[in-house]
């Protein structure tokens, strides 16, 4: 199984918002000021949301915009 996460910015926070919906009921939305931090909160509230049961070993992100690079 493989968990499909939607990407998007707070509009007025500005952070990275990831949630996924349980289609037994539930769900997980976590957030983060960039992506790398954003990975981390997502295996740690996906290791919450499955505790004590198996775990998907992958998600997917979906981005609801294109991410952009700054380079310099």
């Amino acid at each position: 199984m493989k968990l499909e996460f939607t990407v998007e910015r707070g509009t007025k926070s500005g952070v990275l918002i990831a949630s996924w919906d349980d289609p037994k009921g539930g769900g997980i939305t976590t957030q983060a000021n960039g992506i790398a931090e954003l990975v981390k909160a997502i295996r740690k509230a996906v290791r919450c949301h499955f505790e004590g049961r198996p775990s998907p070993k992958r998600a997917e992100l979906r981005f609801t915009e294109t991410p952009e690079l700054e380079l310099a």
